[in-house]
Parts: structure tokens; C-alpha cells; sequence
């Protein structure tokens, strides 16, 4: 069976992003059958091609698994490089060393990520079919969190977020202006809310907060769609395996 090649790359869990896989394959990173192929849409059989990046010979996971995650404060959501090393820097996939199979902590991808400083609901998987169905905007998944801020929270900062706030962006270099799709707030004391967006840009609410003139002492994802972290009670660090069936049915519902 025929699959596009940014597909498969996506599904072999190798790349933490569908951006660093449309790179790869742009900087000529990835071989098809010995042959270096830079369109992501070419098609091939995965059964009768062998797929190289960088000299190491990818494919499909024979089984996918899938982990939530409560994230806790000071760790990132991608694999450690060697600045980040040096800086003492610690991923959430160090919390699957030693517990989990090589084979497959090694496949792991984040469904969307948190920041360093951010805690809550992640969704870990070697399944890159559910990352593209989570993380696509098209789906219009909520992801709702929990903040907690510096001054006292006016009516104007809720109606702003509610419309739609003004951030810059940085996309290949160039700082460009966009605006945020409405979001839900519902405020809990003067210096609580509680937020549900629709997209998933960098940093996002941090930046949405700080344009309107506030600052995030606390930021926590507490769900995605209906799948609420709370109810699984792990505490931050621990995680739990579930099935794609009960993931996509509770997020869904």
C-alpha cells in the first residue's frame, strides 16, 4: 500500500514536529530506495523501499502506544540537543528512561507542546496519524488551561481574549502580526481564569497576556476536547498508558 512520504515520517515517531519533517525532506536529509527524495507528497510503498535519514533506516512501529502525561514544571516537550545539554536542560522523555521499552521511548512524539515553565495534560505517542488528528486547527479541539497572573484581571483583558488578541509571530525569520482566534475565559478570582483556545502557536497565551498587559505567574493545561487530566489523578511526573479508542472517544465527547 502506497503512503506520502511526510506521512510516514510523521508515523515513525522519529520527528517531534510536521514542520521538522517537512524540512528534512526540503534539505535533502531523506533517501527513498537510494534515491534522495525532497517532495513530501511523493508516494511509495513502505514494504518495498527502504526510507534513510541522516544513515539511519526508518519505518512504521509495529505497535503504537499511547501515554498521558502530567507534565511537571522545568522540562521541555522535544529530544535534548547538545546546547540544551550543556545548559542542564531535561526533557519529558527522560521520564521514560528505564521504565518503558527502548524501542518504543525512542519512538515517542508529543501531541502539541507545553513550554518549559508549563504544566498539565500531555499526550505522548509513536502514533502519528493521532498526533496529525489532535494538533490539525481544521479539528477546532479546545485545549483549556488554568492561569494565574500578576495584577488584577480587568473586564477588558476577557473581552480582548474573547475576540481575538494581537501577538507578533516569527515564521522563516520574518516577525509578522496575527491575530488569535476567539477564545472561552471564565474568570475564577481576580487573578485567576480559565482559557480554551482552538490553535496551538508558540507560547501563545503567555504572549496574549503580556500584550494585554499582564504577566502569567502560573499556566496549566488542564484538558484537550473532553479528555480532562484531573481524572486520571497522577501526579506531576506520572503518566498512564490508554488506548487510541479511549483517547479519541473521551476527547470527542
Amino acid at each position: 500500500m502506497k503512503i506520502r512520504l511526510h506521512q510516514f515520517l510523521s508515523r515513525t515517531g522519529h520527528f517531534s514536529s510536521k514542520s521538522k519533517v517537512k524540512q528534512s525532506v526540503w534539505d535533502g536529509s531523506i533517501s527513498v530506495g537510494g534515491r534522495i527524495v525532497k517532495d513530501i507528497s511523493y508516494e511509495f510503498n513502505p514494504d518495498k523501499r527502504e526510507v534513510i535519514y541522516n544513515g539511519i533506516k526508518l519505518s512504521l512501529p509495529s505497535n503504537y502506544h499511547y501515554f498521558i502525561l502530567n507534565k511537571p514544571k522545568g522540562l521541555i516537550c522535544s529530544r535534548i540537543n547538545k546546547h540544551e545539554r550543556a545548559l542542564n536542560k531535561k526533557s519529558v522523555f527522560s521520564l521514560f528512561e528505564n521504565l518503558v521499552d527502548p524501542n518504543v521511548s525512542d519512538s515517542l512524539v508529543t501531541v502539541g507542546r507545553l513550554d518549559e515553565g508549563t504544566t498539565g495534560l500531555l499526550i505522548l505517542t509513536n502514533d502519528g496519524s493521532l498526533v496529525n488528528e489532535i494538533a490539525n486547527p481544521s479539528k477546532n479541539i479546545g485545549k483549556t488551561y488554568y492561569l494565574k497572573v500578576s495584577k488584577r484581571i480587568s473586564s477588558e483583558l476577557i473581552d480582548s481574549i474573547r475576540r481575538g488578541v494581537s501577538i507578533d509571530m516569527v515564521r522563516n525569520g520574518v516577525t509578522e502580526e496575527y491575530t488569535t482566534m476567539p477564545a472561552r475565559v471564565t474568570k475564577l478570582s481576580d487573578y485567576s481564569i480559565e482559557v480554551t483556545i482552538f490553535e496551538g502557536k508558540k507560547r501563545q497565551i503567555r504572549r496574549m497576556i503580556e500584550v494585554l498587559g499582564n504577566r502569567v505567574l502560573q499556566l496549566h493545561r488542564l484538558s484537550i476536547g473532553s479528555l480532562d487530566l484531573e481524572s486520571y489523578s497522577l501526579d506531576p511526573g506520572q503518566y498512564k498508558e490508554e488506548t487510541r479508542e479511549e483517547i479519541v472517544q473521551r476527547i470527542a465527547a
